[in-house]
C-alpha cells in the first residue's frame, strides 16, 4: 500500500512538473503564442510551393520547417530564403521574443517592415534583401540592443535613414544599398556600412559617404542660426589654443601608434583571414559563432576515435557534445598550418556563410588557432545518403524520391540563386546528409569554387570521386554547374540501385561503368533489374521509368545537352520530363546518323586511365 503510495505521489510530480513547465509557454486556453504568431506570418505570406508545413493545432512548432527552436523549445530562428514567397511580413512577428535569427531574403515579399521587429531585444541578425519591400525604415529598429547584422539592400525602401540608427554602436554590418532612400545621412557606426545605389543619396556611386568602413561624416543642411561665427577670441587665446591642441595631437599619435603595436604583436599568431574588414564582416554574416579549441576539445572527449562519424582527404569528422546539451559534427582539418589546409578552410567558412536554403549544410561556426582549423556543423542524426543506403531497414522509394529533389534544390540554389554562384564539384551520395527527418542536406563544399557570372567554367586540378566525375572534367580539367548536373545524375542511380558509384561492377553482370551498364538495361527495357533489392517490388514502375529518364538526361557525354538544376527540380517534380526526354532522342537518333557522340560512346573509357584515378580519388570519400 506505502509503494503504490509513493507510486502515486511520484507520478503526480512528474504531471505537475510537466504542467508547470508547459504553463510557461501556453496561455489560458491552451495555445502556444509562438505557434499563433507564425500561423499569423504565414497567413499573410504567400508560398507557392507549399513548404510551410505549419499546423494551427500544434502545440510545438520545433520540427516545423524552416524553424530552429533552443533547447527549452523557444524558437530562435525563422529563416525562409529563396523559396518565392510574396504577401507581407505579419506584425506579429514580434510576438517570437526569442527570435535571433531572421533570413527571408531573395523573395518577393512586399509592404511595410514591420515597427514590432522592435520588440524582439535577442535578434543577432535580420535579412530582409531582396524583396519587394516599401515604406521607411521602422525606428525601432534602434531599440534592438543585440543586433549585429542587418541588410535590408535591393528593395524598395523610400525616406530618410532613421536618426536613432546613429545610437546602434554595436552594430557590425548595415547594408541599405539599392533603395529609394533619400538624405541627410546620419553618422552610422557601423564597422561595414553599404548605401550605395540610393539616387537621392548616392547619384554617382563615387561620394564618399556611399560604401566605405568608417563612421562617415554628417550631412545635415544647417540654418543662418546654427552657423553663426564664434565669438572674437584675442590673439594671444588663439595661439595658446592652437599649440595645446597641436600638442594633444601630437600625444594622441604616439599613443595610439604604441598600442597599434603592442596589439600588432599580440595578435600576430591569431588573423582570421589575410582580407579587409568589410570581407571579414561577410566571412562571419549569418551568426556564425568562434569556439574556443578547448570548448571543441571537451565535446568530442579529446577527439576521441569512437566520435568519428567519417574520414576524408583534409580530415576527420567528429561527433560533439557541446555545454548546452546540443550535439554537432566538428570538422578537424588535417595539417592546418598547410597551404591546402587554409584555402579548404576559407572556401568552405565563405561558401556556407553564404548559402544559406533549408537544403544546404548550415555552418554553426569555427575555430582557428595557429596550428588547427576546425568546423562546427549540425550533427545529422542519419548520416549520409551512402549509409543508409547500406543500412537497415532501407529507405523506402517515397523517402528516396524526396532526398531526390531535396539535393536537387539545394543545388539549384548554389547555381541559379546564390550571387555569386557556387560549383560543388563533388556531387555524391557520400556528401548528401539526411536529418532527423530524412531530408535531404547538401554538405561538403571542401571543393567549391565561387563562380562569377562573367566566367562559363573554372579550371582546376581534377578534384573529385571517380563514378561522379563528368567526362569534359576528366579531360579538360574544366568544370561548370554541368558538372554538377552530370554528379546529380549518378546519385539518382545510386538512390534507384541501392549502390555506389566508386563500388559498382562487384557483380557478375556489372562490367564497366555504372552509367553504361544502366543505359544497356534501360535499352533492353529492363528496369526491374536496376532497383535495389532491398526494396523488392515496392516501388512505383512509372516514377522509376521517370527517375532513370533524368539521371540519363543529366548524364549525357555533352554538358550542353545536360539540363540546368532548375529544369532538373521541375522534371523530378513531374513537369517537362515528356518533352525534354523526347526531345533529347530525337537529337541522340540525329547524332548516330551523322557518326557524332552516341549512346555507345563509353563512360568507362575516360576512366579507364590511371593517372586520372590518382587524382580523382584523392579527395573522396564522406568529409
Amino acid at each position: 500500500m506505502e509503494l503504490k503510495k509513493r507510486d502515486f505521489v511520484f507520478c503526480f510530480l512528474v504531471v505537475f512538473g510537466f504542467w508547470a513547465s508547459a504553463s510557461a509557454w501556453l496561455t489560458a486556453d491552451g495555445v502556444n503564442p509562438e505557434v499563433k504568431a507564425l500561423m499569423d506570418i504565414k497567413e499573410t505570406l504567400i508560398d507557392p510551393h507549399g513548404v510551410l508545413n505549419w499546423d494551427t493545432n500544434a502545440v510545438d512548432p520545433c520540427s516545423w520547417a524552416m524553424i530552429t527552436c533552443s533547447h527549452d523549445k523557444f524558437v530562435i530562428s525563422l529563416a525562409a530564403p529563396s523559396q518565392g514567397f510574396s504577401g507581407t511580413i505579419s506584425r506579429s512577428i514580434g510576438n517570437l521574443t526569442r527570435l535571433q535569427t531572421l533570413l527571408l531574403p531573395n523573395n518577393n515579399i512586399s509592404g511595410p517592415i514591420p515597427f514590432e521587429l522592435g520588440k524582439l531585444q535577442k535578434i543577432d541578425t535580420i535579412d530582409l534583401s531582396d524583396n519587394l519591400l516599401t515604406g521607411e525604415i521602422p525606428s525601432s529598429l534602434a531599440e534592438l540592443k543585440s543586433l549585429h547584422y542587418l541588410r535590408l539592400n535591393n528593395n524598395s525602401l523610400t525616406g530618410a535613414i532613421p536618426l536613432s540608427l546613429v545610437n546602434m554602436t554595436w552594430l557590425r554590418f548595415l547594408d541599405l544599398s539599392f533603395n529609394n532612400l533619400s538624405g541627410p545621412v546620419p553618422r552610422l557606426l557601423a564597422k561595414t556600412l553599404n548605401i550605395l545605389g540610393n539616387p537621392m543619396i548616392c547619384a554617382t556611386g563615387k561620394e564618399p559617404e556611399c560604401n566605405g568602413t568608417t563612421p562617415m561624416p554628417l550631412s545635415f543642411s544647417t540654418n543662418n542660426s546654427q552657423s553663426l561665427q564664434p565669438p572674437v577670441k584675442s590673439k594671444s587665446h588663439k595661439v595658446a589654443l592652437a599649440f595645446g591642441t597641436s600638442l594633444a595631437c601630437i600625444c594622441l599619435l604616439i599613443v595610439g601608434f604604441g598600442f597599434f603595436l603592442w596589439w600588432r604583436q599580440k595578435h600576430s599568431q591569431q588573423i582570421f583571414f589575410d582580407v579587409n574588414e568589410q570581407h571579414h564582416e561577410e566571412v562571419c554574416l549569418g551568426n556564425l559563432r568562434r569556439f574556443q579549441f578547448r570548448e571543441l576539445q571537451s565535446a568530442t572527449n579529446n577527439f576521441s576515435s569512437k566520435n568519428i562519424l567519417g574520414k576524408g582527404g583534409f580530415g576527420n569528422v567528429y561527433k560533439g557534445y557541446l555545454q548546452d546539451g546540443s550535439i554537432v559534427a566538428v570538422k578537424r582539418l588535417k595539417d592546418g598550418n598547410a597551404i591546402g589546409g587554409e584555402i579548404q578552410f576559407q572556401t568552405e567558412v565563405e561558401m556556407i556563410s553564404l548559402a544559406v536554403h533549408r537544403n544546404l549544410l548550415r555552418l554553426y561556426g569555427f575555430c582557428i588557432t595557429p596550428s588547427e582549423k576546425l568546423l562546427v556543423y549540425p550533427y545529422m542524426s542519419n548520416g549520409s545518403v551512402a549509409s543508409r543506403l547500406k543500412a537497415k531497414p532501407s529507405l523506402d522509394w517515397g523517402t528516396r524520391k524526396r532526398i531526390a529533389l531535396g539535393a536537387a534544390r539545394g543545388l539549384l540554389y548554389l547555381h541559379e540563386q546564390c550571387d555569386p554562384k557556387i560549383i560543388h564539384r563533388d556531387v555524391k551520395a557520400a556528401n548528401i546528409l539526411l536529418d532527423d527527418y530524412c531530408e535531404a542536406v547538401v554538405g561538403d563544399f571542401g571543393l567549391a569554387k565561387l563562380l562569377d557570372h562573367r566566367d562559363s567554367h573554372v579550371t582546376t586540378a581534377v578534384r573529385g570521386t571517380v563514378g561522379h566525375i563528368a567526362p569534359e572534367y576528366l579531360s579538360t580539367g574544366q568544370s561548370s554547374e554541368k558538372t554538377d548536373v552530370f554528379g546529380f545524375g549518378i546519385l539518382l542511380l545510386e538512390l534507384i540501385t541501392g549502390q555506389r558509384a566508386l563500388e559498382f561492377g562487384k557483380a557478375a553482370n556489372q562490367k564497366g561503368a555504372m552509367l553504361d551498364w544502366v543505359k544497356k538495361i534501360h535499352q533492353e527495357k529492363k528496369l526491374e533489374l536496376l532497383v535495389d533489392k532491398d526494396l523488392k517490388n515496392n516501388y512505383d514502375r512509372i516514377e522509376l521509368e521517370e527517375m532513370v529518364q533524368v539521371a540519363l538526361l543529366c548524364t549525357q557525354y555533352l554538358p550542353s545537352h545536360r539540363p540546368k538544376m532548375s529544369e532538373v527540380v521541375r522534371m523530378l517534380e513531374g513537369d517537362g520530363l515528356a518533352e525534354k526526354w523526347e526531345a533529347s532522342q530525337r537529337a541522340e537518333a540525329t547524332r548516330c546518323r551523322a557518326n557524332e557522340f552516341s549512346s555507345s560512346e563509353r563512360y568507362s573509357d575516360l576512366t579507364d586511365d590511371s593517372s586520372l584515378l590518382v587524382q580523382a580519388m584523392e579527395l573522396s570519400g564522406p568529409r
